[in-house]
């Protein structure tokens, strides 16, 4: 018998034996077998399909002065350590030199280390914007030793990609794969060098996808140990495809802590297509300021669940202010897309083609409405601009039906409607009780109360006078230049 059989043997005798007496005789019911028990996956083959596609770039600047009380001193334990186990230094922990503590050099002085993909036999690499930003110079150097000076065909901040090329022939490009048949928990590997130890490989598992940590790109989240320098590598499925550009990390210590997170391949193809054939990226963009759906606004408008994205805010003479989009609005679809989540919408629009005519859903007032948009090119934001305080505010007044709310209402004066560019409104002068649980405050200004439009005091208190009072109400306002929803809920 061998060892693991009669650990086995011993541990159903000990099962057996504490077991009730009536339990001894009965049969033991078989456990069908789960894929936990099918082994772990062995990554050899796909290191040698996937290795010769991934490079090693160094980036150099020149004039590199010496900064007073920057960066320090590097970590003696640290230097000590990659000496006695015979590892290359990684660039920029080399102890200063005399001559770098006396100033500028004009010899290019190691900036930096990232990775990167083939992705042309010609030469075309994928890598982080990040990764070549600010360089005087590139070294691409590929796995079988042979280094290359690269030039940057484009780089896009926005989704930190960047797309370089080597003169070279031959090479080995990879296999892109699909992102949308990717699944939470599938095994995952990276390769790269992290603290410029190249062709360094780690795997784990996809821990969540469409992780929202930017405004054009659902990251895929990994446990795969990921560390400086490993930015710009692929991440590559078990079929030896690569589904993601690793990017960033979540730590506190700057070192991998069990979160990182990679750029999805289709994202990255869509902007390196356009960095290879003109330089640059360009991205629609329709105008408006969005917020979240919070579950009281979505149940208090009958929606049902929360999705949608909220118009807090319409740029004067955008495509959406042409259009007819108004704040207050939920917009539902864009080009037939639904919007899940709030950032679907900047995605959906900035993958669209400057001067597209789009179609768009809105939910204003609890019915749907269908709105045709042009796009327009994407511009740097705009600072945001506050109303200026009103001049000569209207004398406060307030029903019964409204105090009940806990209100303190008055009417817009014209300067009001002009500077808030507004036709109608009632602006909040006291907020207390239920008003204020809801987060209303003094100097918001109430458009429409249970999806009703409330231009004057004498249109709010017909609304109000047609609601069921023991019943949460939701009301739109505007603080400012944004719009946004509150629920009111009666005191008990």
């Amino acid at each position: 018998m061998t060892a693991s059989a009669a650990l086995a043997a011993f541990g159903t005798a000990a099962l057996i034996l504490h077991a009730p007496l009536s339990a001894q005789t009965a049969v033991v019911p078989v456990v069908p077998p789960a894929a936990s028990v099918r082994g772990l996956p062995d990554f050899t083959d796909l290191v040698d399909l996937v290795g010769p596609s991934v490079v090693n770039i160094r980036t150099l600047e020149r004039a590199v002065a010496a900064r007073p009380g920057a960066g320090g001193a590097p970590d003696e334990q640290m230097l000590e350590f990659f000496k006695r186990f015979g590892i290359p230094v990684p660039p920029g922990m080399t102890p200063r030199t005399p001559r770098q503590e006396r100033g500028p050099s004009e010899e290019a002085q190691p900036r930096g280390v990232g990775s990167g993909f083939i992705l042309s036999a010609d030469g075309l690499i994928m890598t982080n914007a990040h990764v070549v930003e600010g360089a005087d110079e590139l070294l691409v150097t590929l796995p079988d030793k042979r280094e290359f000076k690269a030039r940057v065909v484009g780089a896009d901040k926005r989704t930190d990609v960047a797309v370089v090329k080597i003169e070279a022939t031959g090479l080995s490009p990879v296999k892109i794969g699909d992102v949308n048949r990717l699944r939470v928990g599938e095994w995952v590997m990276a390769i790269g060098s992290p603290f410029g130890l190249e062709n360094t490989v780690t795997a784990g598992i996809v821990s969540a996808k469409q992780r929202d940590t930017g405004d054009f790109l659902p990251f895929i989240q990994t446990d795969v140990a990921i560390n400086p320098g490993n930015s710009g590598g692929p991440l590559i499925n078990m079929s030896g495809e690569v589904i993601g550009i690793n990017s960033q990390i979540y730590s506190r210590s700057g070192g991998f802590q069990g979160i990182s997170f990679a750029i999805p391949i289709d994202e990255a193809v869509r902007v390196s297509d356009q960095l290879r054939t003109t330089g640059r990226v360009t991205r629609g963009r329709i105008g408006v300021q969005i917020d979240q759906v919070s579950k009281d606004v979505a149940d208090s408008l009958g929606l049902g669940a929360a999705k949608g994205a909220l118009v807090r805010g319409v740029e004067p003479e955008s495509p959406a202010a042409k259009a007819g989009v108004e704040p207050g609005d939920i917009i539902l679809k864009f080009d037939g897309k639904t919007i899940e989540k709030s950032v679907d919408l900047p995605r959906f629009v900035g993958n669209t083609k400057p001067g597209n005519k789009s179609t768009m859903t809105v939910l204003r007032r609890g019915a749907q409405k269908d709105l045709t948009i042009t796009v327009a090119e994407l511009e740097p934001e705009k600072p945001e601009v506050r109303a200026a305080a009103p001049e000569q505010p209207a004398k406060p007044q307030a029903s019964s039906a409204v105090q009940s709310l806990g209100l303190g209402l008055a009417e817009l004066t014209a300067a009001e409607k002009k500077e808030l560019n507004l036709k109608g409104g009632v602006r909040i002068a006291s907020a207390e009780g239920p008003a204020a649980r809801a987060g209303l405050r003094e100097g918001d200004v109430i458009v429409a109360i249970a999806n009703t439009d409330t231009a004057s005091l004498k249109e709010m208190e017909t609304a109000l006078s047609k609601i069921d009072k023991s019943k949460p109400v939701n009301v739109l306002f505007r603080r400012g230049e944004w719009a946004q929803y509150a629920v009111i809920r009666p005191q008990r």
